[in-house]
């Protein structure tokens, strides 16, 4: 691995551990609770662990006042949901643009299985390029997405991954196949970290359940954005999930440090 994309992937983790919040969804889903102030947002997440930010290019200026010393993850693809297809992710930025923004490392969407998966391979394949050469690290957010595809099979989610891995990217991200036994098969489908989305906002208790699922199948961490970004306290639930990823807390344990128990 080269020297900068190793000492960059020490700014976005702890000890090999993941705690990484996207909200590049402004673009996706518009200014959506959490993310209007969002210089608040990031400031309570890093306050309550996360290792790494994530979001497009333009949001660069209200992040770094406001991610106390934590790491910054440019997004290089979108779409939107009001759009004709949110599956169909268009090339947004570069690695060199993303390095002018203070990125420590670029991210990624692909949806293997769908009818954009042939265009989307060929954008991860150019990214890791540019980002090899610049010594970036690069987050590929692999979702098994598509038409009679299920997203949650952890068949199609080591496919996934492994997609990832063969076209160059350090760390994946993808879906969680519901429990720890079925995501121990995506875990070994690749040698890189392998991280979990969030999804969609739970309860504090269901959110915390897979989190503690993916690190007993040997995964790497979460890259969470709705699930805490949205939460009504995000520092708070940023807490109790860095429980679990960096001190292998039980669930309730990890509530309870957040202060979330009688919430679960």
């Amino acid at each position: 691995m080269h020297t900068g994309v190793s000492a960059r992937l020490d700014r976005i983790s702890t000890d090999g551990k993941f705690l990484i919040v996207p909200m590049d969804h402004g673009i996706t889903m518009g200014a959506v609770k959490g993310l209007k102030d969002i210089e608040a947002t990031i400031d309570g997440v890093t306050r309550g662990g996360a290792d790494a930010v994530l979001t497009q290019k333009g949001i660069a200026p209200r992040v770094h006042d406001n991610k106390n010393g934590q790491g910054y993850i440019v997004h290089l693809n979108a779409s939107t949901e009001i759009g004709p297809d949110e599956n169909d992710k268009r090339i947004s930025g570069s690695v060199e643009a993303a390095v002018r923004a203070g990125a420590d490392a670029v991210s990624l969407h692909i949806n293997v299985g769908s009818e954009y998966e042939p265009k989307q391979l060929e954008d991860l394949a150019a990214v890791t390029d540019e980002a090899a050469r610049l010594g970036i690290p690069v987050l590929a957010m692999a979702y098994a997405r598509g038409p009679g595809v299920d997203g949650s099979d952890p068949e199609a989610l080591g496919h996934a991954v492994r997609f990832a891995e063969e076209l160059g990217a350090d760390v994946v991200k993808t879906g969680y196949s519901g429990d720890a036994d079925s995501f121990e098969h995506v875990v070994e489908s690749t040698r890189l970290p392998v991280v979990i989305a969030g999804g969609a906002k739970g309860t504090d208790r269901e959110t915390v359940e897979a989190v503690r699922g993916v690190m007993d199948a040997g995964g790497a961490g979460v890259s969470m954005g709705r699930s805490i970004f949205q939460h009504d306290d995000p520092e708070a639930i940023t807490t109790a999930v860095s429980a679990v990823v960096h001190d292998d807390a039980d669930v309730d344990k990890a509530l309870d440090r957040a202060g979330l128990a009688v919430q679960a």
